[in-house]
């Protein structure tokens, strides 16, 4: 149980459930290759099947951590910070990138956006799911759409949200990591065929890191 002090400083987004951080080599999307340290908050409720870290969906496992200590941990390593989750949209995000920009660091977020948008972002990278679908500002500021490929039918959905994105949004189409082989190919034609789109992949995993 956490004390009502804790439960305070969560709700004001003082406290967050941070599941993990490190630095690593960006690996998805339009800042792949470039070096950032994550920041991985605890809690999501959005429920993909294939996702990669189902263990960030119970936020009670993660402990409450003062973002101050997050952010003099990050401040560390790079210029360039990348807040995920879980769908770190769930928690107020208000704190923590005021904190990061006072640092002079660039804040990125990666989000279903699922949940109404707090915090301030140097670049918003949209992962939109069919069974929690964005709220409209997250398509409104969205930097990137990421749409993950699992089959056929997920073209369609990738345009239905492409449709929904503000026009300065640069369009990726990533495979799933247990279909890459299927679906890989599928994708390369696509994008020569509709060449708003690029090609994401899951660089990192590739490489064998984090």
């Amino acid at each position: 149980m956490l004390t009502k002090e804790t439960q305070i400083a969560v709700e004001k987004g003082e406290m967050l459930p941070l599941m993990e951080e490190f630095y690593t080599i960006q690996g998805e999307g339009a800042y792949t290759g470039t070096a950032a340290y994550f920041i991985r908050i605890g809690g999501c409720d959005v429920g993909c099947h294939w996702c990669d870290v189902k263990e960030s969906w119970n936020a009670e496992l993660h402990p409450p951590t003062s973002t101050d200590v997050i952010v003099n941990n990050a401040k560390k390593y790079a210029d360039t910070v990348v807040v995920t989750g879980g769908e770190p949209l769930t928690w107020n995000m208000e704190s923590l990138t005021a904190k990061l920009k006072a640092q002079n660091l660039r804040v990125h977020i990666e989000t279903s956006g699922a949940y109404p948008v707090s915090g301030n972002w140097d670049w918003f990278c949209l992962s939109p799911k069919k069974n929690k679908l964005p709220v409209q500002e997250a398509y409104d500021i969205a930097s990137e759409l990421k749409v993950i490929v699992y089959n056929k039918h997920d073209f369609i959905f990738a345009e239905e949200q492409a449709a929904k994105v503000n026009s300065k949004a640069v369009l990726f189409l990533q495979p799933e990591w247990s279909k890459r082989e299927e679906i890989t190919p599928m994708i390369v034609d696509y994008v020569m065929k509709n060449p708003k789109w690029r090609v994401s992949l899951q660089t990192h995993k590739y490489l064998n890191i984090p």
